[in-house]
């Protein structure tokens, strides 16, 4: 949630930061603001809206002058998205400037403490009390106070802090939020995300929480929670700007789509070598892996139906009982996890705030925790035992397409290395599993090329206000998944159904002209997914079928049908959700609707 740049260095600063809010912009974007020093004074702009209203408002920042500065774009937590609630807040006495992702939680006491030392609030924002309890504590030593707010305040934030009386530098912090600073030459950064970095630098410092640093042009000091210096190791990015680039597409999601036959192909050729799987990165011994009589797998939103497509492969594999928890309501349930259990966390970012409350509750609870992301450095990458990367590249659009077909695959190849190393499959089994997955990659290019006429469906299908999905099995778990990318950037009302609940209730929604969409790839159970289909066709359904290629009884019931190619039944889950990906696309571009910044969503849910 919320985006935050900051530059120190001999350049104008404005236009550096607009540039590098444009390529945040996808954390929100309900409004956005900059400051800049110059002699001795913080010169502010915000605009409620997109960054190119405030892009306009500054003529892309040559109306401002100085080469220190802050950008921020907001996702309205505190207060409604507007200019006086946009960041970057100036204390009362204008001597500071702060930038904030995150929630400050004890806000309210503090807005109380400071209201009575005459200090006056013009925002509803839990920011503008940070910004002037820090001129509250000043006294001259800018590393001191900084020090002094940020004992007095609790919650989960990532800030960026100027000060008038020291216009060469800004100090940043995090705790829960994730920040990352950028070495240049002569010129350094803040961000964060690395997308608004690598135009700049692909060298880059990863802050822990609880860590603050000063930034100058030249130097960047890291401090722990006492002020001691402490020594950061510099990671380096490894993929290019074009990468986060549109590339000639109409919109990110649309690239991104298309790009999954290669991110998947990055994510599973280095993992098979000789026919099997390996994983070089894992440091879970033959013992720990022996060890373990449970898998919980948990995260939020995609990632986590991406958990609940796996859970059906490693359950089958393995034979080891798996869970899928919801990770915001993980903790919530004291749950019964210990030195037994394997807990897998999901997360394409790596920084979202319940999956990492989750992951601290297993780990304190004596589970060893296995992350799945995306994000090299992050939080969750950080924090875990063990960590598979997922190498999918940069992903932009905030519906995720890539990010979930490759933490499928991730989780399809673990469940292989598993029940190898425990037995449960013999090396020949796991050899012939291991080449069925290294063809998903052209499988899933089939299924785009099988299906050509999406677009049209999609402007047949456009103006249904109300529609359902309907699977069994592992189609149950694409279902949701298909699901949810039509609620987030088409704004329809969507449900996911198992197939066979339909008469238990909802089945009472079905009338005419309703569509429903009936995914009958698992072929074991496609003659019970049809009687529920003719139960929706009798009340007056429309039907669109997803089926396995050259099966032709799904055209007996549905009106429209998509198809996937066949493969290894255990791996359908990629190819099967790649063309609800492109329907759901094209629908929101039917209907006007903003694809890559869907309204009231963000990429990154780093607040509770």
């Amino acid at each position: 949630m919320c985006g935050i740049v900051g530059y120190v260095g001999q350049q104008e600063a404005a236009p550096i930061l607009l540039e590098g809010l444009k390529t945040l912009e996808y954390r929100g974007y309900d409004s956005a603001g900059v400051a800049v020093q110059r002699n001795g004074v913080i010169h502010m702009v915000k605009a409620q809206g997109m960054i190119r209203n405030l892009c306009e408002k500054t003529r892309d920042g040559a109306d401002l002058h100085g080469t220190v500065g802050v950008g921020h774009t907001r996702w309205a937590t505190h207060g409604a998205p507007n200019d006086t609630n946009a960041h970057p807040h100036l204390s009362n006495g204008e001597k500071f400037a702060i930038v904030q992702n995150g929630i400050f939680e004890n806000y309210l006491e503090l807005r109380e403490l400071l209201t009575e030392k005459g200090y006056v609030f013009h925002s509803e924002t839990d920011t503008e009390v940070v910004v002037n309890l820090l001129e509250l504590y000043y006294n001259g030593d800018l590393k001191e106070t900084v020090m002094k707010a940020l004992a007095r305040v609790q919650g989960s934030y990532a800030i960026a802090v100027m000060c008038a009386d020291f216009p060469d530098r800004i100090f940043v912090a995090r705790n829960g939020a994730p920040l990352i600073l950028g070495i240049g030459a002569g010129e350094n950064f803040c961000a964060s995300d690395v997308t608004a970095l690598v135009s700049h630098t692909k060298n880059v410092i990863y802050i822990d929480d609880a860590e603050f640093a000063e930034i100058t042009a030249r130097t960047i000091t890291v401090y722990d929670s006492t002020g001691t210096p402490v020594q950061k190791p510099i990671a380096r990015v490894t993929w290019d700007v074009e990468a986060a680039e549109k590339g000639g597409y109409d919109h990110f999601m649309l690239k991104e789509i298309m790009e999954q036959p290669r991110a998947l192909k990055a994510t599973i050729d280095p993992r098979v070598k000789d026919g099997h799987v390996f994983f070089e990165e894992l440091k879970l011994t033959e013992e720990q892996l022996h060890g373990i009589h449970k898998i919980v797998i948990t995260a939020c939103g995609s990632a986590y139906y991406a958990g609940q497509a796996g859970r059906y492969v490693l359950e089958q594999l393995t034979r080891i009982p798996v869970e899928t928890d919801l990770a915001s309501e993980f903790r919530y349930r004291d749950p019964i996890v210990d030195e037994h259990t394997l807990m897998i966390i999901i997360s394409q970012s790596g920084e979202t705030a319940d999956t990492i409350a989750a992951m601290k509750e297993a780990k304190a609870k004596g589970a060893h925790v296995l992350s799945i992301v995306n994000v090299v450095g992050s939080t969750i990458s950080r924090l875990s035992d063990d960590v598979i990367y997922t190498w999918a590249g940069p992903e932009i659009a905030v519906a995720t397409t890539k990010g979930y077909t490759t933490q499928v695959a991730v989780l399809y190849l673990f469940a292989v290395y598993l029940a190898e190393k425990l037995g449960r499959i013999s090396g020949e089994e796991a050899g012939k599993l291991a080449d069925d997955i290294t063809l998903l990659p052209q499988q899933l290019q089939r299924a785009i090329d099988l299906n050509p006429k999406l677009e049209k469906l999609a402007e047949k299908y456009r103006d249904n206000p109300s529609l359902f999905f309907i699977g069994r099995n592992v189609d149950y778990a694409v279902c949701m998944e298909g699901s949810l990318k039509l609620k987030e950037i088409s704004y329809l009302h969507s449900e996911a159904y198992a197939a066979g609940e339909l008469k238990h209730g909802t089945i009472a929604l079905i009338d005419e002209g309703r569509l429903v969409i009936a995914l009958a790839c698992y072929e074991p159970l496609f003659d019970k997914t049809m009687s529920n289909v003719k139960e929706v066709k009798a009340r007056g359904a429309r039907v669109l079928g997803v089926a396995l290629e050259g099966n032709r009884a799904i055209y007996t019931e549905a009106d429209d049908v998509i198809v996937i190619p066949r493969t290894n039944p255990l791996f359908n889950v990629p190819a099967e959700i790649v063309p609800l990906q492109l329907f759901a696309y094209y629908v929101a571009k039917a209907n006007g609707c903003s694809i890559d910044k869907p309204k009231n969503l963000a990429k990154s849910v780093t607040v509770e």
